[in-house]
């Protein structure tokens, strides 16, 4: 069934906004934790984990290959492992997690599972982790962009080894192989050959997480990952608040020179959205960790940046609007990877702005951005989350902004729209 767009009017923010926004655990660390309980060897419970449409549609899949996923309750959701059995179907919705995590899981199970999603993710690139997949010897029936919709004949287990695979254009690719290698029968050697791997703090998180659960994991040589066979031990997981959830609104702080608070942020974290605390700092932020949380105070003005975010994309559409509203030029850059997103967020980020009336040119690997006057005007947001938030932020200077499409912020944080307008002290 197609989903039905929900045109949003993105608030304008009266004067300086001063609030405390609770967010959700995050989507990556629910993700992992999700999978590696799946294949541990008895019950763990992930503590006040993200529920949201990617999430879901992990647990969702965890379900159709027979494990036991109960999320009745929204603080502590549990996972007791089952053998993995087909036949079985997953639906990946547009969820990179899910159409990358799942199928070393499927090559596990006994018996046939399908892979399907929404059209938007068989754009998605996926040839890597098949042909990794198959190089460890799992029989696979893809299309022929070796993508989506796909069939994975499972023989109730891999045969494992070692593989060498392109990951530029997804440290996904990385992540999905090594959680699933402890149960491969001689473990994983993978190499990674090619242009640098994006969001290297990801791939962290998947290494400490592996040891956490009791994996025998070594990444000393880069670009090279080791995974020891061994079972993984069931646990409780914290999941940390989502980080990058936090970015439109610890941004709208710098917009309206106001102050918002994101209670629990973590002293350390392998998070990629962790960086907001530099950027937001270079783009004319303060910003404090104290008990209370992180607490970000805008100056007044926002400050043009030239900012690599290879490793922080995720952060990209909020950076690009704050860009847009700053006092001078900026670059970003070192995104490249945004091309093979929900969408071109590239592309449909420079479309966006120059509808608004700003200047930008786009690169191969990013966006310059020429701050000029912007006029509100409709803002299309192509079923992307990031480019709701990245309109929403634009809304508060902007009069005029008229999201094309709210609902798609459901894929990581429902409550968007009640928490930006509680933040705005708007009506949703």
């Amino acid at each position: 069934m197609t989903k039905r767009a929900t045109p949003w009017a993105a608030p304008t923010a009266a004067g300086p906004v001063d609030a405390v926004v609770p967010l959700p655990g995050s989507k990556s660390m629910t993700a992992r934790a999700l999978v590696l309980a799946a294949l541990s060897v008895d019950t763990s419970t992930l503590e006040h984990p993200l529920r949201a449409r990617d999430t879901e549609l992990m647990a969702a899949g965890l379900r159709a290959l027979g494990v036991t996923v109960s999320t009745l309750a929204d603080e502590r959701w549990v996972v007791r492992p089952r053998p993995l059995a087909g036949p079985a179907h997953v639906d990946v919705g547009r969820a990179g997690t899910v159409m990358r995590f799942l199928p070393p899981l499927a090559g596990l199970a006994s018996g046939a599972v399908t892979f399907d999603g929404e059209p938007a993710a068989r754009r998605r690139p996926l040839a890597p982790l098949v042909g990794a997949l198959r190089a460890l010897g799992v029989r696979i029936e893809a299309s022929t962009a070796d993508g989506l919709p796909m069939t994975i004949h499972g023989q109730g287990g891999v045969r494992g080894g070692e593989v060498v695979l392109d990951a530029s254009e997804s440290t996904q690719f990385v992540s999905g192989l090594l959680l699933a290698a402890p149960d491969f029968d001689h473990g994983l050697t993978l190499r990674h050959d090619g242009p640098a791997i994006p969001s290297a703090p990801q791939l962290r998180m998947t290494v400490l997480m592996l040891r956490a659960a009791g994996a025998a994991v070594d990444d000393s040589v880069k670009n090279v990952w080791r995974v020891e066979p061994g079972r993984l031990l069931g646990r409780a997981w914290p999941i940390e608040p989502d980080l990058s959830t936090a970015a439109p609104f610890l941004a709208a702080a710098l917009v309206t020179g106001g102050t918002v608070t994101v209670p629990g942020w973590p002293r350390t974290s392998t998070q990629a959205g962790d960086r907001l605390r530099e950027i937001l700092t270079r783009m004319g932020g303060t910003c404090t960790l104290t008990e209370a949380g992180l607490v970000v105070r805008g100056g007044g003005v926002v400050h043009g940046v030239d900012v690599d975010l290879h490793d922080a994309s995720e952060l990209g559409p909020v950076v690009v609007a704050l860009a847009a509203l700053a006092d001078a030029p900026s670059k970003v850059h070192g995104v490249s990877h945004l091309r093979t997103h929900e969408t071109d967020r590239i592309a449909a980020l420079a479309r966006e702005l120059v509808a608004l009336g700003a200047d930008v040119e786009e690169r191969h690997d990013g966006l310059e951005i020429r701050p000029r006057p912007l006029t509100g005007t409709a803002f299309e947001t192509y079923d992307d989350h990031r480019m709701a938030h990245a309109g929403a932020l634009l809304g508060l200077a902007v009069p005029g902004i008229v999201l094309s499409d709210v609902a798609c912020t459901a894929k990581t944080l429902p409550e968007f729209p009640a928490l930006w307008s509680a933040m705005t002290g708007t009506s949703s």
